[in-house]
Protein backbone atom coordinates (compact mmCIF):
# COMPACT_ATOMS: atom_id res chain seq x y z
CA UNK A 1 0.00 0.00 0.00
CA UNK A 2 2.72 2.29 0.74
CA UNK A 3 4.57 1.58 -2.62
CA UNK A 4 1.18 2.44 -4.06
CA UNK A 5 0.64 5.76 -2.63
CA UNK A 6 4.04 7.04 -3.38
CA UNK A 7 3.58 5.91 -7.41
CA UNK A 8 0.77 7.86 -7.03
CA UNK A 9 2.51 10.86 -5.38
CA UNK A 10 4.97 10.64 -8.18
CA UNK A 11 2.28 10.56 -11.27
CA UNK A 12 0.77 13.44 -9.35
CA UNK A 13 3.68 15.22 -9.21
CA UNK A 14 4.30 14.49 -12.75
CA UNK A 15 1.04 16.12 -14.04
CA UNK A 16 1.37 19.07 -12.36
CA UNK A 17 4.33 20.14 -13.45
CA UNK A 18 3.58 19.06 -17.22
CA UNK A 19 0.14 21.32 -16.47
CA UNK A 20 2.79 24.34 -14.99
CA UNK A 21 4.81 24.23 -18.10
CA UNK A 22 2.31 23.10 -20.97
CA UNK A 23 2.42 26.36 -22.55
CA UNK A 24 5.55 26.60 -24.95
CA UNK A 25 8.55 29.31 -23.67
CA UNK A 26 11.49 30.19 -25.69
CA UNK A 27 13.75 32.12 -24.83
CA UNK A 28 17.24 34.28 -25.92
CA UNK A 29 19.77 34.73 -23.68
CA UNK A 30 23.18 36.32 -24.31
CA UNK A 31 26.15 38.11 -22.88
CA UNK A 32 29.03 40.02 -24.46
CA UNK A 33 32.15 40.97 -22.45
CA UNK A 34 35.38 40.09 -24.33
CA UNK A 35 35.07 43.15 -26.84
CA UNK A 36 37.70 43.67 -29.10
CA UNK A 37 37.95 47.05 -29.28
CA UNK A 38 37.12 48.60 -26.54
CA UNK A 39 36.91 48.10 -22.69
CA UNK A 40 35.81 44.52 -21.89
CA UNK A 41 33.21 43.54 -19.73
CA UNK A 42 33.74 40.73 -17.20
CA UNK A 43 30.45 39.86 -15.54
CA UNK A 44 28.12 39.50 -19.05
CA UNK A 45 28.84 36.16 -19.65
CA UNK A 46 28.35 35.16 -15.90
CA UNK A 47 25.07 36.76 -16.05
CA UNK A 48 23.84 35.24 -18.96
CA UNK A 49 24.72 31.47 -17.75
CA UNK A 50 23.20 32.03 -14.11
CA UNK A 51 20.22 34.04 -16.17
CA UNK A 52 19.60 30.74 -18.69
CA UNK A 53 20.04 28.25 -15.85
CA UNK A 54 17.34 29.93 -14.10
CA UNK A 55 14.61 30.01 -17.19
CA UNK A 56 15.30 26.76 -17.80
CA UNK A 57 14.27 25.63 -14.52
CA UNK A 58 10.95 26.88 -15.15
CA UNK A 59 10.65 25.17 -19.01
CA UNK A 60 12.22 27.54 -21.27
CA UNK A 61 14.15 26.77 -24.17
CA UNK A 62 16.99 28.77 -24.37
CA UNK A 63 18.77 29.76 -27.31
CA UNK A 64 22.05 30.70 -25.31
CA UNK A 65 25.20 32.35 -26.04
CA UNK A 66 28.51 34.43 -25.03
CA UNK A 67 31.01 36.63 -26.41
CA UNK A 68 29.24 36.73 -29.80
CA UNK A 69 30.16 38.56 -33.23
CA UNK A 70 28.35 40.07 -35.39
CA UNK A 71 28.02 37.05 -37.37
CA UNK A 72 27.28 34.52 -34.47
CA UNK A 73 24.56 37.02 -33.29
CA UNK A 74 22.89 36.99 -36.39
CA UNK A 75 22.78 32.81 -36.48
CA UNK A 76 21.30 32.62 -32.59
CA UNK A 77 18.69 35.52 -33.55
CA UNK A 78 17.54 33.73 -36.28
CA UNK A 79 17.31 30.90 -34.73
CA UNK A 80 15.19 32.11 -31.80
CA UNK A 81 13.11 33.87 -34.57
CA UNK A 82 12.00 30.40 -36.14
CA UNK A 83 11.28 28.64 -32.46
CA UNK A 84 9.81 31.91 -30.94
CA UNK A 85 6.95 31.74 -33.98
CA UNK A 86 3.47 31.73 -32.28
CA UNK A 87 5.30 30.17 -29.04
CA UNK A 88 3.35 31.51 -26.03
CA UNK A 89 5.85 33.37 -24.04
CA UNK A 90 9.14 34.59 -25.71
CA UNK A 91 11.55 36.09 -23.56
CA UNK A 92 15.14 38.55 -24.74
CA UNK A 93 17.64 38.65 -22.48
CA UNK A 94 20.90 40.64 -23.22
CA UNK A 95 24.01 41.57 -21.32
CA UNK A 96 26.41 43.31 -22.62
CA UNK A 97 27.57 47.06 -24.48
CA UNK A 98 25.04 49.01 -26.01
CA UNK A 99 24.72 52.15 -27.72
CA UNK A 100 21.82 55.06 -28.35
CA UNK A 101 22.26 57.06 -31.06
CA UNK A 102 19.56 59.45 -32.27
CA UNK A 103 17.12 57.71 -30.11
CA UNK A 104 17.50 54.21 -31.61
CA UNK A 105 19.14 51.22 -29.19
CA UNK A 106 21.57 49.22 -30.71
CA UNK A 107 23.40 46.10 -28.91
CA UNK A 108 27.17 45.49 -29.57
CA UNK A 109 28.68 41.95 -30.78
CA UNK A 110 32.49 41.92 -29.45
CA UNK A 111 33.91 42.34 -32.73
CA UNK A 112 32.55 46.12 -33.36
CA UNK A 113 34.12 48.26 -34.37
CA UNK A 114 32.32 51.88 -34.78
CA UNK A 115 33.54 54.86 -35.83
CA UNK A 116 30.57 56.65 -37.39
CA UNK A 117 27.27 57.14 -37.40
CA UNK A 118 27.03 55.17 -40.59
CA UNK A 119 29.47 52.03 -39.17
CA UNK A 120 26.31 51.75 -36.85
CA UNK A 121 23.34 52.13 -39.48
CA UNK A 122 25.23 50.03 -41.73
CA UNK A 123 25.40 46.90 -39.57
CA UNK A 124 28.39 46.97 -37.00
CA UNK A 125 25.35 47.00 -34.30
CA UNK A 126 22.28 45.24 -34.00
CA UNK A 127 19.04 47.33 -34.10
CA UNK A 128 16.99 46.32 -31.15
CA UNK A 129 13.89 47.72 -32.23
CA UNK A 130 13.90 45.56 -35.41
CA UNK A 131 15.35 42.68 -34.29
CA UNK A 132 12.55 42.39 -31.17
CA UNK A 133 9.74 42.93 -34.03
CA UNK A 134 11.14 40.08 -36.45
CA UNK A 135 11.76 37.36 -33.41
CA UNK A 136 8.86 38.24 -31.43
CA UNK A 137 6.96 39.47 -33.31
CA UNK A 138 3.71 37.02 -33.57
CA UNK A 139 4.03 35.45 -29.69
CA UNK A 140 1.54 35.63 -27.52
CA UNK A 141 3.77 37.10 -24.55
CA UNK A 142 6.79 39.26 -25.41
CA UNK A 143 9.27 40.18 -22.15
CA UNK A 144 12.57 41.67 -23.06
CA UNK A 145 15.51 42.06 -19.86
CA UNK A 146 17.88 44.66 -21.23
CA UNK A 147 21.12 44.56 -18.55
CA UNK A 148 22.72 46.78 -21.94
CA UNK A 149 23.08 50.51 -19.87
CA UNK A 150 27.12 51.06 -19.13
CA UNK A 151 28.78 53.67 -20.54
CA UNK A 152 28.40 54.20 -24.13
CA UNK A 153 32.08 53.10 -25.38
CA UNK A 154 32.22 54.51 -28.93
CA UNK A 155 30.53 57.96 -28.03
CA UNK A 156 34.02 59.47 -28.28
CA UNK A 157 34.57 58.31 -32.17
CA UNK A 158 30.92 58.92 -33.57
CA UNK A 159 31.06 62.64 -32.04
CA UNK A 160 34.66 63.21 -32.68
CA UNK A 161 33.97 61.96 -36.61
CA UNK A 162 30.74 64.45 -37.31
CA UNK A 163 31.76 67.62 -37.34
CA UNK A 164 29.46 68.32 -40.05
CA UNK A 165 26.18 67.29 -38.53
CA UNK A 166 24.75 67.21 -35.17
CA UNK A 167 24.84 63.76 -33.82
CA UNK A 168 22.93 62.71 -30.75
CA UNK A 169 24.76 60.34 -28.86
CA UNK A 170 23.67 59.56 -25.51
CA UNK A 171 24.65 57.48 -22.19
CA UNK A 172 22.77 54.31 -21.91
CA UNK A 173 20.28 53.26 -23.59
CA UNK A 174 16.92 55.46 -24.75
CA UNK A 175 13.62 55.28 -23.96
CA UNK A 176 11.14 52.32 -25.75
CA UNK A 177 7.20 51.70 -25.65
CA UNK A 178 6.46 48.35 -25.39
CA UNK A 179 3.97 46.69 -27.62
CA UNK A 180 0.72 44.83 -26.88
CA UNK A 181 1.37 41.81 -24.63
CA UNK A 182 5.08 43.42 -24.21
CA UNK A 183 7.15 43.83 -21.09
CA UNK A 184 10.65 46.11 -21.41
CA UNK A 185 12.75 46.39 -18.44
CA UNK A 186 16.17 48.11 -18.69
CA UNK A 187 18.24 48.11 -15.78
CA UNK A 188 18.25 51.89 -15.04
CA UNK A 189 16.64 54.65 -16.96
CA UNK A 190 16.77 56.32 -20.27
CA UNK A 191 19.89 58.12 -20.74
CA UNK A 192 21.38 56.98 -17.57
CA UNK A 193 24.43 54.25 -16.74
CA UNK A 194 23.99 51.26 -14.63
CA UNK A 195 26.66 49.09 -12.38
CA UNK A 196 28.32 45.95 -13.84
CA UNK A 197 28.78 44.61 -10.31
CA UNK A 198 31.97 42.94 -8.64
CA UNK A 199 33.85 41.44 -11.19
CA UNK A 200 33.14 37.40 -10.75
CA UNK A 201 29.57 38.03 -9.64
CA UNK A 202 26.07 39.19 -11.29
CA UNK A 203 25.26 42.55 -11.71
CA UNK A 204 22.99 43.89 -9.93
CA UNK A 205 20.05 44.29 -11.79
CA UNK A 206 20.54 40.37 -13.19
CA UNK A 207 20.89 39.25 -9.91
CA UNK A 208 17.01 40.85 -8.83
CA UNK A 209 16.07 39.32 -11.64
CA UNK A 210 17.39 36.05 -10.92
CA UNK A 211 15.73 36.66 -7.30
CA UNK A 212 12.32 37.54 -8.33
CA UNK A 213 10.91 36.38 -11.71
CA UNK A 214 10.71 33.01 -11.23
CA UNK A 215 8.90 32.66 -7.43
CA UNK A 216 5.99 30.44 -7.40
CA UNK A 217 3.33 32.25 -7.84
CA UNK A 218 4.14 35.52 -8.33
CA UNK A 219 3.02 37.67 -11.13
CA UNK A 220 5.63 38.89 -13.67
CA UNK A 221 4.67 42.70 -12.92
CA UNK A 222 4.96 42.35 -8.62
CA UNK A 223 8.38 40.54 -9.75
CA UNK A 224 9.20 43.31 -11.47
CA UNK A 225 8.48 45.75 -8.52
CA UNK A 226 10.41 43.40 -5.95
CA UNK A 227 13.39 43.91 -9.02
CA UNK A 228 13.36 47.44 -8.36
CA UNK A 229 13.06 47.79 -4.75
CA UNK A 230 15.99 45.23 -4.58
CA UNK A 231 18.50 47.28 -6.93
CA UNK A 232 17.59 50.54 -5.38
CA UNK A 233 18.78 49.25 -2.33
CA UNK A 234 21.22 47.53 -3.38
CA UNK A 235 23.20 50.48 -5.05
CA UNK A 236 21.99 52.88 -2.18
CA UNK A 237 19.59 54.77 -4.59
CA UNK A 238 22.61 54.61 -7.15
CA UNK A 239 20.54 52.86 -9.76
CA UNK A 240 16.54 52.41 -10.58
CA UNK A 241 15.63 49.97 -13.58
CA UNK A 242 13.17 51.01 -15.56
CA UNK A 243 10.84 49.64 -17.73
CA UNK A 244 7.08 49.86 -20.35
CA UNK A 245 4.44 47.36 -20.48
CA UNK A 246 1.12 46.80 -22.00
CA UNK A 247 0.89 43.35 -20.69
CA UNK A 248 -3.03 42.81 -21.33
CA UNK A 249 -2.82 39.68 -18.67
CA UNK A 250 -1.34 38.04 -15.54
CA UNK A 251 1.95 36.43 -16.61
CA UNK A 252 3.64 33.77 -14.18
CA UNK A 253 7.13 32.33 -15.19
CA UNK A 254 6.47 29.37 -11.93
CA UNK A 255 2.75 28.95 -11.28
CA UNK A 256 1.68 27.67 -7.95
CA UNK A 257 -1.18 25.86 -8.60
CA UNK A 258 -3.60 28.21 -7.42
CA UNK A 259 -2.97 30.40 -10.54
CA UNK A 260 -3.19 27.60 -13.11
CA UNK A 261 -7.36 27.03 -12.30
CA UNK A 262 -8.65 28.07 -15.57
CA UNK A 263 -11.68 30.57 -15.12
CA UNK A 264 -11.30 30.91 -11.25
CA UNK A 265 -12.25 33.97 -9.82
CA UNK A 266 -9.45 35.95 -7.88
CA UNK A 267 -10.35 36.50 -4.06
CA UNK A 268 -10.03 40.23 -2.67
CA UNK A 269 -5.98 39.06 -1.97
CA UNK A 270 -5.35 38.66 -5.96
CA UNK A 271 -4.92 34.88 -4.91
CA UNK A 272 -7.08 32.13 -6.85
CA UNK A 273 -8.27 30.02 -3.79
CA UNK A 274 -6.89 26.26 -3.81
CA UNK A 275 -10.07 23.78 -3.78
CA UNK A 276 -7.58 21.81 -1.03
CA UNK A 277 -4.03 21.00 -0.02
CA UNK A 278 -1.25 20.09 -2.90
CA UNK A 279 1.48 17.50 -2.21
CA UNK A 280 3.21 18.62 -5.55
CA UNK A 281 6.47 19.78 -6.26
CA UNK A 282 5.23 23.85 -6.79
CA UNK A 283 4.01 24.07 -3.85
CA UNK A 284 7.62 22.63 -2.02
CA UNK A 285 9.64 24.95 -4.05
CA UNK A 286 6.94 27.77 -3.33
CA UNK A 287 7.04 27.01 1.14
CA UNK A 288 11.20 26.59 0.15
CA UNK A 289 11.46 30.36 -0.99
CA UNK A 290 9.59 31.58 2.21
CA UNK A 291 10.02 29.53 5.20
CA UNK A 292 13.34 30.99 6.33
CA UNK A 293 10.96 34.75 5.36
CA UNK A 294 11.12 37.12 8.21
CA UNK A 295 8.13 38.85 6.75
CA UNK A 296 4.90 37.68 7.66
CA UNK A 297 3.09 38.52 4.15
CA UNK A 298 5.21 36.14 2.15
CA UNK A 299 3.95 33.44 4.81
CA UNK A 300 0.28 34.88 5.10
CA UNK A 301 0.60 34.83 1.14
CA UNK A 302 1.79 31.25 0.98
CA UNK A 303 -1.05 30.37 3.79
CA UNK A 304 -3.30 32.12 1.47
CA UNK A 305 -2.54 30.01 -1.78
CA UNK A 306 -3.09 26.73 0.25
CA UNK A 307 -5.10 27.03 2.91
CA UNK A 308 -4.74 23.23 3.61
CA UNK A 309 -1.20 22.77 2.35
CA UNK A 310 1.12 20.19 3.84
CA UNK A 311 3.93 23.06 5.37
CA UNK A 312 0.71 24.74 7.32
CA UNK A 313 1.60 24.13 10.61
CA UNK A 314 5.14 25.28 10.05
CA UNK A 315 3.79 28.69 8.05
CA UNK A 316 1.73 29.14 11.35
CA UNK A 317 4.59 28.35 13.80
CA UNK A 318 6.75 30.72 11.83
CA UNK A 319 4.46 33.64 11.65
CA UNK A 320 4.03 33.31 15.69
CA UNK A 321 7.80 33.54 16.29
CA UNK A 322 7.88 36.22 14.37
CA UNK A 323 4.90 37.98 16.48
CA UNK A 324 6.61 37.18 19.48
CA UNK A 325 10.29 38.22 18.55
CA UNK A 326 13.21 36.51 19.28
CA UNK A 327 13.85 34.32 22.32
CA UNK A 328 14.71 35.45 25.83
CA UNK A 329 18.45 33.58 25.47
CA UNK A 330 18.47 35.60 21.59
CA UNK A 331 17.20 38.77 22.95
CA UNK A 332 19.92 38.78 25.44
CA UNK A 333 23.00 37.24 23.19
CA UNK A 334 21.44 40.07 21.32
CA UNK A 335 21.98 43.01 23.65
CA UNK A 336 23.92 45.78 21.94
CA UNK A 337 23.70 44.84 18.70
CA UNK A 338 22.59 47.62 16.28
CA UNK A 339 19.53 47.84 16.01
CA UNK A 340 19.66 47.86 11.75
CA UNK A 341 20.74 44.39 12.17
CA UNK A 342 17.24 43.21 12.35
CA UNK A 343 15.82 45.10 9.86
CA UNK A 344 18.74 45.84 6.84
CA UNK A 345 18.27 43.17 4.50
CA UNK A 346 22.22 41.48 3.45
CA UNK A 347 23.04 40.84 -0.13
CA UNK A 348 25.89 39.54 -2.41
CA UNK A 349 26.65 43.72 -2.67
CA UNK A 350 26.52 44.41 0.61
CA UNK A 351 28.67 41.47 1.64
CA UNK A 352 31.15 42.23 -1.15
CA UNK A 353 31.19 45.78 0.27
CA UNK A 354 32.45 44.21 3.42
CA UNK A 355 36.13 43.22 1.49
CA UNK A 356 36.62 39.86 3.38
CA UNK A 357 39.63 38.20 2.34
CA UNK A 358 40.05 34.68 2.24
CA UNK A 359 41.32 34.43 5.80
CA UNK A 360 38.27 36.67 7.16
CA UNK A 361 35.90 34.12 5.37
CA UNK A 362 37.42 30.88 7.13
CA UNK A 363 37.44 33.43 10.67
CA UNK A 364 33.51 33.79 9.61
CA UNK A 365 33.11 29.49 9.28
CA UNK A 366 35.23 28.67 12.64
CA UNK A 367 32.90 31.37 14.50
CA UNK A 368 29.55 29.48 12.84
CA UNK A 369 31.49 26.39 14.15
CA UNK A 370 32.03 27.33 17.43
CA UNK A 371 28.14 28.83 17.83
CA UNK A 372 27.03 24.93 16.75
CA UNK A 373 26.04 26.44 13.45
CA UNK A 374 28.97 24.17 11.73
CA UNK A 375 30.14 24.71 8.52
CA UNK A 376 33.93 23.48 6.88
CA UNK A 377 36.69 25.95 7.32
CA UNK A 378 37.67 26.56 3.48
CA UNK A 379 37.58 30.23 3.16
CA UNK A 380 35.38 29.60 0.43
CA UNK A 381 31.13 30.52 0.92
CA UNK A 382 30.09 27.06 -0.88
CA UNK A 383 26.61 26.79 -0.75
CA UNK A 384 26.80 24.59 2.39
CA UNK A 385 28.07 27.57 4.28
CA UNK A 386 25.50 29.77 2.70
CA UNK A 387 22.86 27.42 4.12
CA UNK A 388 24.28 27.65 7.67
CA UNK A 389 24.70 31.09 7.73
CA UNK A 390 20.88 31.77 6.62
CA UNK A 391 19.98 29.05 10.15
CA UNK A 392 22.20 31.79 12.17
CA UNK A 393 20.40 34.84 10.70
CA UNK A 394 17.11 32.82 11.70
CA UNK A 395 18.27 32.02 15.08
CA UNK A 396 19.31 35.63 15.60
CA UNK A 397 15.97 37.25 14.44
CA UNK A 398 17.95 38.97 11.53
CA UNK A 399 16.67 38.99 7.96
CA UNK A 400 18.00 35.27 6.45
CA UNK A 401 19.13 35.51 3.01
CA UNK A 402 22.71 33.20 3.47
CA UNK A 403 24.76 36.35 2.79
CA UNK A 404 26.30 38.90 5.26
CA UNK A 405 26.21 42.61 5.59
CA UNK A 406 28.24 44.94 7.50
CA UNK A 407 26.04 45.01 10.74
CA UNK A 408 25.88 41.41 10.76
CA UNK A 409 29.13 40.54 10.48
CA UNK A 410 30.09 42.84 13.34
CA UNK A 411 27.50 41.15 15.46
CA UNK A 412 28.46 37.72 14.51
CA UNK A 413 32.24 38.69 15.65
CA UNK A 414 31.07 40.05 18.76
CA UNK A 415 29.28 37.17 19.91
CA UNK A 416 31.23 35.20 23.01
CA UNK A 417 32.37 31.95 22.01
CA UNK A 418 34.62 29.37 23.43
CA UNK A 419 38.14 28.99 20.91
CA UNK A 420 38.93 25.43 20.30
CA UNK A 421 42.22 24.09 21.67
CA UNK A 422 44.89 24.16 19.80
CA UNK A 423 48.06 21.89 19.15
CA UNK A 424 50.28 23.63 21.39
CA UNK A 425 47.26 23.85 24.10
CA UNK A 426 46.83 19.86 24.04
CA UNK A 427 50.47 19.28 24.46
CA UNK A 428 51.02 22.14 27.34
CA UNK A 429 47.96 20.54 28.98
CA UNK A 430 49.63 17.27 29.04
CA UNK A 431 53.41 18.46 30.24
CA UNK A 432 51.47 20.18 33.06
CA UNK A 433 49.61 16.89 34.36
CA UNK A 434 52.80 15.41 34.04
CA UNK A 435 54.65 17.69 36.17
CA UNK A 436 52.36 17.94 38.95
CA UNK A 437 52.71 16.07 42.19
CA UNK A 438 50.70 13.00 42.62
CA UNK A 439 47.30 13.52 44.85
CA UNK A 440 47.86 17.58 44.20
CA UNK A 441 45.08 19.55 45.33
CA UNK A 442 45.37 22.45 43.33
CA UNK A 443 42.82 23.29 41.22
CA UNK A 444 43.47 23.09 36.88
CA UNK A 445 44.63 26.38 36.05
CA UNK A 446 42.63 27.98 33.71
CA UNK A 447 43.22 28.19 29.94
CA UNK A 448 45.75 30.85 28.66
CA UNK A 449 43.95 33.50 26.24
CA UNK A 450 43.96 32.94 22.43
CA UNK A 451 45.21 35.59 20.23
CA UNK A 452 42.84 37.27 18.32
CA UNK A 453 39.22 38.87 18.84
CA UNK A 454 38.66 39.88 22.57
CA UNK A 455 35.57 37.89 22.38
CA UNK A 456 37.47 34.72 22.20
CA UNK A 457 39.61 35.08 24.86
CA UNK A 458 36.96 36.07 26.93
CA UNK A 459 35.07 32.81 26.03
CA UNK A 460 38.42 30.61 27.04
CA UNK A 461 38.73 32.32 30.40
CA UNK A 462 34.95 32.01 31.33
CA UNK A 463 35.30 28.37 30.79
CA UNK A 464 38.25 28.01 32.34
CA UNK A 465 36.88 29.23 34.93
CA UNK A 466 34.24 27.32 35.13
CA UNK A 467 36.12 24.22 35.21
CA UNK A 468 38.91 25.42 37.98
CA UNK A 469 35.86 26.20 40.63
CA UNK A 470 34.39 22.39 39.82
CA UNK A 471 37.90 20.96 40.35
CA UNK A 472 37.96 23.08 43.21
CA UNK A 473 34.84 22.45 45.14
CA UNK A 474 35.42 18.53 44.25
CA UNK A 475 38.36 18.31 46.19
CA UNK A 476 37.36 20.28 49.28
CA UNK A 477 34.97 18.16 49.33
Amino acid sequence: MRYLTLLASLMCMALSVSAAKADRRVAFVVGNGSYKNVAQLPNPPIDAKAMASTLRNVGFEVIEGSNLSRDQMTEKLLDFGRKAQGSDIALFYYAGHGIAVSGTNYLLPVDADIKSEMDVKLGAAINIDLTLEQTMGDAKVKLVFLDACRDNPFAAKIKSNSATRSVNVQSGLAEMKSGEGTLIAFATGPGQTALDGQEGNNSPFTRALIDNITKPGIEIQQAMTSVRAQVNEETRKGQLPWGHTNLTGSVYLNQAPTTQVANAAPTASGIVPAAGGSSDGVELEYWRSVKESNKPEELNAYLAAYPNGQFKALALARLAAIKSGPSTATRTLNAGVDPATFTDEATQLTEDQIGLDKTQRRDVQRRLTGLGFDTKQTGVFSDETRTVLKRWQAARGYPSSGYLNKHQHKALISEVQAAPPTASDTSQKAARRAAAPAGSSAPAPAPAPQRGNPGDAAGAAFVGGVVGGMMGGMFRR
